[in-house]
Protein backbone atom coordinates (compact mmCIF):
# COMPACT_ATOMS: atom_id res chain seq x y z
CA UNK A 1 0.00 0.00 0.00
CA UNK A 2 1.47 3.46 -0.71
CA UNK A 3 2.15 6.35 1.40
CA UNK A 4 -0.56 8.37 -0.16
CA UNK A 5 -3.66 5.59 0.47
CA UNK A 6 -2.75 5.02 3.58
CA UNK A 7 -3.04 8.89 4.31
CA UNK A 8 -6.23 8.88 2.37
CA UNK A 9 -7.57 5.92 4.53
CA UNK A 10 -6.16 8.13 7.89
CA UNK A 11 -8.39 11.23 6.58
CA UNK A 12 -11.17 8.98 5.79
CA UNK A 13 -11.37 7.43 9.16
CA UNK A 14 -11.19 11.05 10.97
CA UNK A 15 -13.45 12.47 9.26
CA UNK A 16 -16.31 9.81 9.33
CA UNK A 17 -15.06 9.06 13.59
CA UNK A 18 -17.79 10.73 15.79
CA UNK A 19 -15.23 11.51 18.19
CA UNK A 20 -11.67 11.42 18.49
CA UNK A 21 -9.47 8.28 17.45
CA UNK A 22 -7.17 6.21 18.88
CA UNK A 23 -3.56 6.54 17.25
CA UNK A 24 -3.38 2.29 18.20
CA UNK A 25 -6.85 2.70 16.18
CA UNK A 26 -5.24 4.41 13.46
CA UNK A 27 -2.26 2.18 12.73
CA UNK A 28 -4.54 -0.66 12.32
CA UNK A 29 -5.59 0.31 9.10
CA UNK A 30 -2.93 1.81 7.33
CA UNK A 31 0.03 -0.12 5.74
CA UNK A 32 2.90 1.41 6.98
CA UNK A 33 2.19 1.99 10.41
CA UNK A 34 5.82 2.93 11.87
CA UNK A 35 5.03 6.19 9.39
CA UNK A 36 2.20 7.32 11.07
CA UNK A 37 3.66 10.16 12.61
CA UNK A 38 4.75 11.68 9.76
CA UNK A 39 1.48 10.71 8.56
CA UNK A 40 -0.51 12.87 10.15
CA UNK A 41 1.89 15.56 10.22
CA UNK A 42 1.60 15.91 6.72
CA UNK A 43 -2.75 15.83 7.02
CA UNK A 44 -2.15 18.74 9.52
CA UNK A 45 0.10 20.76 7.45
CA UNK A 46 -2.43 20.00 4.61
CA UNK A 47 -5.73 21.33 6.68
CA UNK A 48 -3.34 24.06 8.58
CA UNK A 49 -5.37 26.72 6.50
CA UNK A 50 -8.47 25.38 6.58
CA UNK A 51 -11.56 25.65 8.24
CA UNK A 52 -10.89 22.67 10.21
CA UNK A 53 -7.81 21.48 11.52
CA UNK A 54 -5.88 17.91 12.74
CA UNK A 55 -5.85 18.49 16.61
CA UNK A 56 -4.06 15.91 19.13
CA UNK A 57 -5.64 15.23 22.21
CA UNK A 58 -3.70 13.06 24.69
CA UNK A 59 -3.03 9.75 22.14
CA UNK A 60 -6.25 10.04 20.18
CA UNK A 61 -6.52 12.28 16.85
CA UNK A 62 -9.95 14.18 15.30
CA UNK A 63 -10.87 17.29 13.11
CA UNK A 64 -12.22 20.08 15.03
CA UNK A 65 -12.98 23.91 13.77
CA UNK A 66 -10.37 26.43 13.63
CA UNK A 67 -9.83 28.87 16.49
CA UNK A 68 -10.43 31.65 13.84
CA UNK A 69 -13.73 30.74 12.59
CA UNK A 70 -15.34 29.69 15.49
CA UNK A 71 -16.28 32.51 16.92
CA UNK A 72 -18.56 33.03 13.83
CA UNK A 73 -20.29 29.43 14.13
CA UNK A 74 -23.10 28.56 16.38
CA UNK A 75 -22.39 24.61 17.27
CA UNK A 76 -25.61 23.35 18.97
CA UNK A 77 -25.85 20.24 21.00
CA UNK A 78 -28.33 18.37 23.05
CA UNK A 79 -28.05 18.39 26.94
CA UNK A 80 -30.19 16.67 29.45
CA UNK A 81 -28.88 19.18 31.81
CA UNK A 82 -27.49 22.57 31.90
CA UNK A 83 -24.05 22.84 34.40
CA UNK A 84 -24.98 23.93 37.78
CA UNK A 85 -23.57 27.24 39.14
CA UNK A 86 -22.30 24.06 42.21
CA UNK A 87 -21.19 21.73 39.22
CA UNK A 88 -19.35 24.62 37.29
CA UNK A 89 -17.62 25.82 40.36
CA UNK A 90 -17.15 21.86 41.10
CA UNK A 91 -15.53 21.20 38.19
CA UNK A 92 -13.26 24.46 38.27
CA UNK A 93 -11.93 23.06 41.25
CA UNK A 94 -11.48 19.63 40.07
CA UNK A 95 -9.92 20.88 37.30
CA UNK A 96 -6.94 22.64 38.85
CA UNK A 97 -6.58 20.97 42.28
CA UNK A 98 -6.82 17.60 41.33
CA UNK A 99 -6.59 14.94 42.61
CA UNK A 100 -8.98 16.62 45.50
CA UNK A 101 -11.56 15.20 47.52
CA UNK A 102 -15.17 16.06 48.18
CA UNK A 103 -14.48 17.28 51.78
CA UNK A 104 -11.42 19.41 50.24
CA UNK A 105 -13.82 21.30 47.55
CA UNK A 106 -16.20 21.90 50.17
CA UNK A 107 -13.90 24.34 51.90
CA UNK A 108 -13.23 26.16 48.54
CA UNK A 109 -16.17 26.65 47.77
CA UNK A 110 -17.15 27.54 51.70
CA UNK A 111 -20.45 25.53 51.56
CA UNK A 112 -21.58 21.84 51.69
CA UNK A 113 -22.19 19.91 48.31
CA UNK A 114 -25.01 17.32 48.24
CA UNK A 115 -24.08 14.53 45.62
CA UNK A 116 -25.98 16.34 42.56
CA UNK A 117 -22.66 18.21 40.91
CA UNK A 118 -20.29 15.27 41.35
CA UNK A 119 -23.15 12.92 40.07
CA UNK A 120 -24.02 15.11 37.58
CA UNK A 121 -20.09 15.83 36.21
CA UNK A 122 -19.94 11.55 36.08
CA UNK A 123 -22.61 11.47 34.33
CA UNK A 124 -21.09 13.71 31.29
CA UNK A 125 -17.83 11.44 31.69
CA UNK A 126 -16.04 15.01 32.64
CA UNK A 127 -14.67 13.23 36.07
CA UNK A 128 -14.24 9.79 37.69
CA UNK A 129 -12.78 8.59 41.01
CA UNK A 130 -8.91 8.81 41.03
CA UNK A 131 -7.93 6.29 44.61
CA UNK A 132 -8.18 7.56 48.07
CA UNK A 133 -6.56 9.68 49.98
CA UNK A 134 -4.18 8.02 52.89
CA UNK A 135 -5.79 9.35 55.84
CA UNK A 136 -8.61 8.71 58.25
CA UNK A 137 -11.87 7.53 56.56
CA UNK A 138 -9.84 7.39 52.80
CA UNK A 139 -11.91 10.00 51.11
CA UNK A 140 -12.46 9.10 47.23
CA UNK A 141 -10.20 11.68 45.26
CA UNK A 142 -11.70 13.04 42.15
CA UNK A 143 -9.64 13.67 38.81
CA UNK A 144 -10.75 14.91 35.56
CA UNK A 145 -11.02 12.42 32.57
CA UNK A 146 -9.74 12.18 28.83
CA UNK A 147 -13.56 13.25 27.87
CA UNK A 148 -12.71 16.25 29.78
CA UNK A 149 -9.80 17.10 27.85
CA UNK A 150 -11.51 16.16 24.84
CA UNK A 151 -14.31 18.36 24.93
CA UNK A 152 -12.11 21.69 26.14
CA UNK A 153 -9.74 20.70 23.27
CA UNK A 154 -6.56 20.12 25.61
CA UNK A 155 -3.36 18.22 25.24
CA UNK A 156 -2.75 16.96 28.71
CA UNK A 157 -3.52 18.84 31.97
CA UNK A 158 -0.34 21.23 32.03
CA UNK A 159 -2.27 22.39 29.40
CA UNK A 160 -4.96 23.83 31.08
CA UNK A 161 -5.24 27.89 30.55
CA UNK A 162 -3.17 29.93 32.49
CA UNK A 163 -2.50 27.08 35.20
CA UNK A 164 0.58 28.96 36.40
CA UNK A 165 -0.98 32.19 36.65
CA UNK A 166 -3.89 30.72 38.46
CA UNK A 167 -1.68 29.03 41.24
CA UNK A 168 0.37 32.29 41.70
CA UNK A 169 -2.83 34.14 42.29
CA UNK A 170 -4.25 31.95 44.60
CA UNK A 171 -6.63 30.82 42.32
CA UNK A 172 -9.43 28.42 44.02
CA UNK A 173 -7.85 29.65 47.42
CA UNK A 174 -10.74 32.43 48.22
CA UNK A 175 -14.69 31.90 48.04
CA UNK A 176 -14.00 35.28 46.32
CA UNK A 177 -12.48 33.77 43.05
CA UNK A 178 -14.96 31.06 43.15
CA UNK A 179 -17.86 33.33 42.79
CA UNK A 180 -15.82 35.60 40.06
CA UNK A 181 -15.99 31.98 37.90
CA UNK A 182 -19.84 31.45 38.11
CA UNK A 183 -19.92 35.45 36.75
CA UNK A 184 -17.95 34.44 33.77
CA UNK A 185 -19.71 31.40 32.92
CA UNK A 186 -22.64 33.35 32.99
CA UNK A 187 -26.46 32.81 34.04
CA UNK A 188 -27.40 31.51 30.86
CA UNK A 189 -25.08 28.44 31.29
CA UNK A 190 -26.04 28.33 34.78
CA UNK A 191 -30.03 27.11 34.70
CA UNK A 192 -30.83 23.76 34.21
CA UNK A 193 -33.55 23.21 31.36
CA UNK A 194 -34.43 19.53 30.48
CA UNK A 195 -35.43 21.26 27.07
CA UNK A 196 -32.49 23.28 26.39
CA UNK A 197 -30.15 23.20 24.06
CA UNK A 198 -26.49 24.88 24.70
CA UNK A 199 -23.33 26.15 22.95
CA UNK A 200 -19.84 24.74 23.63
CA UNK A 201 -18.68 25.60 26.34
CA UNK A 202 -14.43 26.87 26.81
CA UNK A 203 -12.21 26.57 29.74
CA UNK A 204 -11.79 30.62 29.32
CA UNK A 205 -15.72 31.09 30.78
CA UNK A 206 -14.20 29.11 34.05
CA UNK A 207 -11.15 31.92 34.58
CA UNK A 208 -11.20 35.18 36.51
CA UNK A 209 -10.85 38.22 34.22
CA UNK A 210 -8.17 39.51 36.10
CA UNK A 211 -5.73 36.06 35.53
CA UNK A 212 -6.72 36.62 31.80
CA UNK A 213 -5.33 40.08 31.36
CA UNK A 214 -1.92 39.34 33.10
Amino acid sequence: MTEEKDIKILEAILFASDGPVLEEDLKQNISNKNNLDDYLKKISILYNNRGINLVKTGNKWSFRTTNEIKDELTIIKKQKRKLSRAAIETLAIIAYQQPITRSEIENIRGVQMGRGSIDHLMEIGWIKPAGRKNIPGKPVLWSTTETFLEHFGINNLEDLPNKDELKASGFLEKRSAIATITDIAGKDDMVEDVNFEDETETLEDFIPETVKNN
